[in-house]
């Protein structure tokens, strides 16, 4: 084992040593499975025979998840209605062993699930047909963001990193965000971002995770190749006034970017045909997160969430990575 794979297990031997809070959208991504039967009559549309259901952890949730998979302790914080989806939502992460004192269950509110119609027959690999979204229509309640703000500045004080992970449904309000942000100046905790939506308003943040297409939207620049990721990149880390920018680009890898320092491109680890990239961005911020916070090199940091990114997406729905891949994968030439 060469020198750099050691550093980098010993950094995620030190994952168990870590807290981290992960605040924002919690969803259920639900999938429902159907064997192709025939065409309709009412229009040309295919019939599936239902086979059977799944839910997982998703968004914020499934962030936690792939810390908790990590070996870290995690506290996921953020609202669920009180409802089904809610009810199994908070279900599923007790079953996995994850805390839910910072979950909050809101009155009225749905709580977000993502259902996944998937066709496919049982030796075949089964291909999404449509997805269908149930969403909050309302912001939160002022009594839920004071329970949220409660919670947060509880918890902070034990955790070494937090992550935010915001979809759009409204969980990370500013005063939840400026919480988070005061609660890191104080402790020295890393604060990492990864928001669908609203990414400039989170500044003075430790790493921001765009993808590429978002990035190049953000700077209104074309993100065709290197150079261009780079100059749009330290646009977009002094828009936020982030010390680290870690951009996502598919195929081609990861960009890693730091304020003070240089631009790393990672190339893909292991193959580009993948087989579901649902959730794969989840799984590169809590990695990335997980090993700053475990006092790692940002560039050591970046080739962990690039190996944890590369061997989720080869597993089909939202997924988690554990230690035992990250070592394997490590000891491979």
């Amino acid at each position: 084992m060469s020198d750099s794979a050691r550093r980098l297990g010993a950094t995620v031997e030190a994952f168990r040593n870590r807290t981290v809070l992960v605040v924002g959208d919690l969803i259920a991504d639900e999938y429902q499975f159907g064997k192709p039967a025939r065409i309709s009559r009412e229009a040309p549309v295919l019939i599936l025979r239902f086979t059977e259901r799944e839910v997982r952890l998703g968004g914020a949730a499934n962030a936690a998840h792939n810390v908790h998979a990590l070996g870290a302790r995690v506290m996921p914080i953020g609202v669920v209605g009180r409802d089904a989806a809610g009810d199994e939502l908070l279900g599923l992460l007790h079953s996995a062993g994850i805390p839910t004192e910072g979950i909050v269950t809101e009155n009225g509110r749905t709580t977000p699930v993502k259902t996944r119609i998937m066709a496919g027959g049982y030796q075949a690999t089964r291909q999404q047909v449509v997805r269908l979204d149930r969403e909050p229509g309302s912001e939160l309640q002022a009594i839920t963001e004071d329970a949220l703000v409660t919670r947060l500045t509880t918890l902070a004080e034990r955790a070494e990193a937090i992550v935010i992970s915001d979809y759009g449904y409204g969980t990370v309000t500013p005063r939840v965000f400026e919480r988070i942000r005061a609660a890191g100046r104080r402790t020295g905790a890393v604060v990492s971002v990864d928001s669908r939506y609203e990414l400039p308003r989170f500044t003075g943040v430790t790493a921001a995770t765009p993808n590429e297409a978002e990035l190049g939207q953000l700077a209104a620049t074309a993100v065709d190749d290197e150079r261009g990721v780079e100059k749009a990149g330290r646009q977009l880390l002094e828009r936020l006034d982030a010390k680290m920018l870690l951009v996502t680009r598919g195929s081609r890898g990861l960009a890693l970017l730091e304020r003070d320092g240089g631009c790393s491109f990672l190339p893909i680890h292991g193959t580009d045909e993948i087989a579901d990239v649902t959730g794969a961005g989840d799984t590169v911020i809590s990695t990335f997160t997980l090993a700053l916070a475990s006092g790692a090199a940002p560039v050591d940091a970046a080739s962990l969430a690039n190996m944890a990114g590369g061997i989720v997406v080869m597993k089909r729905g939202t997924a988690t990575v554990s230690p035992a891949e990250l070592g394997q994968a490590l000891e491979v030439p």
